[in-house]
């Protein structure tokens, strides 16, 4: 069903094999459940849509050792953000040459181990970096991070990242006299950029920074064009493929032929691939007035679900009670902090029947749902992952 008031329900794609799995057990907490084989089909359609650009999938969406492993067996490439990262990487058998360590804050004793591991790619947005690179990384490859002042995507992510086109240009110049290869430039548009023509202001933007950095005699070779590729989360989206081939073809308008292109799917990889199996705790109202019912569930923000701050990601919601009359109401996660709400602003539409113990499906939650569930709050257990 689709759980929101006046959205668009277009039809989610089946997943057989999770559903049939996930019908089959029983959970006594949060479960995520993942298809490692969804993963696999999600990652050659992107793959066919992105033509030669290399696939860098971005481990932080969703780092199960089953997921990175058959992406290795594919022939992915990996964008780490940290040592962490990196090592289940290796640990997968992806070599080091195939690994970008992307994150541009970085421990500087973690720069000498990822070089030490054979890591020879790094990212930077700060002159301070380039210093910690070029002391613990002599004569590493290393692309500048430009800054997206401008993103339609549902999850930005301005202001934290990059600088600007000025500060870029000199990057370029300072990683050239400190030793360092600076071969290219990355931006992310933001996650969950629903269509490919929102990518369009920023490769506007951005091609401008490009062209001067060739006509100040830079020979760049790489772009990284980041990630915001995107799930299905209820509103209609192009399928991977078309998706991935419209964003390739707006880069090529926009830029030119450019030798490597690296792109950093995480959500577009594995969100479909999972699914969350959780409960209803309890249904309630404030007062015999209140139009709105509360729904807590088992999980809430800060056991999985982070990416409803601000109700960004709308998650679809499925109930063995789908087919009953609804009604609006807030649903809300088990923990004791007043945060600890989902969705408010806009009313989800749940069956009436709706009570405590009943099985909640949470759909399309294979990415960003683990990697924010690492502590035990309130002493509700971390979610937990199975991989069939």
């Amino acid at each position: 069903m689709n759980a929101f008031a006046g959205a668009a329900a277009p039809t989610r794609v089946p997943t057989p094999k999770l559903d049939t799995w996930v019908a089959s057990q029983d959970f006594d907490k949060p479960t995520l459940v993942i298809d490692v084989d969804r993963v696999e089909e999600q990652y050659r359609a992107l793959k066919a849509g992105l033509g030669h650009a290399d696939i860098h999938y971005a481990v932080k969406a969703n780092p199960a050792p089953e997921i990175l492993k058959r992406l290795t067996d594919l022939g992915s490439h990996f964008d780490a953000a940290s040592k962490g990262e990196i090592q289940m990487c290796l640990d997968a058998g992806a070599r080091p040459d195939i690994i970008s360590f992307g994150n541009t804050i970085k421990r500087a004793s973690d720069i000498a181990w990822a070089h030490a591991a054979g890591i020879t790619l790094f990212a930077a947005d700060a002159p301070e970096e380039l210093d910690k690179i070029a002391a613990n990384a002599p004569g590493a490859r290393v692309y500048i991070r430009l800054i997206v002042e401008t993103s339609e995507a549902d999850w930005p992510l301005t202001r934290k990242f990059g600088c600007d086109s000025d500060m870029a240009l000199d990057m370029l110049d300072y990683a050239k006299s400190v030793g360092l290869s600076p071969v290219g430039l990355s931006f992310h548009v933001g996650s969950q950029t629903r269509r490919a023509e929102m990518w369009k202001p920023t490769l506007d933007q951005l091609s401008v920074i490009w062209k001067r950095a060739k006509d100040a005699g830079h020979d760049l070779t790489l772009l990284n064009i980041g990630g915001g590729f995107p799930a299905f989360y209820g509103e209609a989206i192009d399928t991977p493929t078309d998706y991935a081939a419209r964003v390739i073809a707006l880069v090529t308008e926009t830029f030119g032929d450019i030798p490597q292109i690296m792109a950093e799917p995480g959500r577009g990889m594995v969100a479909e691939a999972g699914v969350i199996v959780t409960e209803v705790m309890l249904v309630s109202r404030k007062s015999d007035r209140d139009v709105h019912r509360w729904v807590y569930l088992s999980i809430g923000r800060f056991s999985g679900l982070a990416e409803t701050e601000g109700e960004a990601i709308r998650y679809q919601f499925e109930t063995d009670r789908d087919g009953d009359a609804t009604g609006p109401c807030i649903v809300a996660g088990p923990s004791c902090d007043s945060a600890d709400v989902l969705y408010e602003k806009r009313p989800m539409q749940l069956p009436l029947t709706l009570t405590s113990g009943d099985r909640v499906l949470i759909r399309n939650t294979g990415a960003y749902t683990s990697t924010y569930s690492s502590v035990s709050f309130n002493g509700f257990p971390p979610l937990d992952v199975v991989v069939i």
